[in-house]
């Protein structure tokens, strides 16, 4: 994927703030599905989408424990994107 492609995939992603919001949350310590609609005050299915999207684009990984899925980001996508995100932003020496 080119570079312009790769950068509108993350900002697409990242454009829906409760997803933003959940990535924040899950860079410090996994949560289960219940656990992040409780804390955002959102349904568990509505969770449920939002983690689809963000497993799709490989920024969250799924660790099945017990009868319960806990979720936590993919800190090499992570770094990943964060690479992709500083070149475009990254003004030109000379300019």
């Amino acid at each position: 994927m080119i570079d312009s492609e790769k950068q509108a995939r993350i900002f697409k992603v990242l454009s829906v703030s409760t997803r933003v919001r959940m990535l924040e949350m899950l860079k410090h310590r996994s949560f289960c599905v219940n656990a992040l609609a409780k804390m955002l005050d959102i349904t568990p299915s509505a969770v449920s989408q939002h983690l689809r999207v963000l497993r799709d684009a490989d920024l969250v990984i799924a660790d099945k424990e017990g009868y319960f899925v806990h979720y936590r980001v993919n800190e090499q996508t992570m770094a990943e994107w964060r690479t992709v995100a500083d070149n475009l932003f990254k003004i030109p020496k000379g300019l």
